[in-house]
């Protein structure tokens, strides 16, 4: 009993490390099953949700000037890119450092239904929201029965 024990927890621990080792080499994978996700600690953060009348995107993005992100949004693809500089000190030796820093660009897969004529951006608070609606043709449209 001992020694089976013993077995499969050293089996655990090393499938573990070799878990690690792999997430190490090619990144790890996206937490989410959809196949737009992206791997976990990507920059920015995003969110995407949709009705039927338009698709939200909000990109938690602080401490970002507004007005350094290109922002382009070609057929269904949304395209944003900018750069985040962290202002270190050189005589300090950090030990852990989290933040983004450098350049970034992310291309996010909208639906096929939206209008991009009709697109609209806001900055507030460190997170860019951005507006799509979708075109009219496709909207559900309520039947009324006489």
């Amino acid at each position: 009993m001992f020694f089976q024990t013993y077995l499969e927890s050293d089996l655990s621990d090393q499938f573990e490390r070799m878990r690690r080792q792999m997430d190490s080499l090619f990144g790890t994978w996206p937490s989410s099953s959809s196949i737009r996700a992206v791997a976990a600690g990507s920059y920015p953060a995003t969110n995407v949700g949709a009705s039927a009348e338009r698709v939200d995107v909000y990109i938690f993005a602080a401490g970002l000037d507004p007005q350094s992100l290109d922002i382009q949004l070609q057929q269904n693809l949304l395209t944003f890119s900018g750069k985040r500089e962290l202002q270190r000190q050189d005589n300090a030796s950090y030990y852990l450092s989290e933040r983004f820093n450098g350049e970034f660009r992310r291309v996010l897969s909208l639906p096929e239904d939206i209008d991009s004529e009709k697109v609209e951006a806001n900055y507030r608070d460190g997170i860019l929201h951005i507006i799509v609606q979708r075109r009219e043709a496709v909207k559900p449209r309520q039947i009324e029965v006489k």
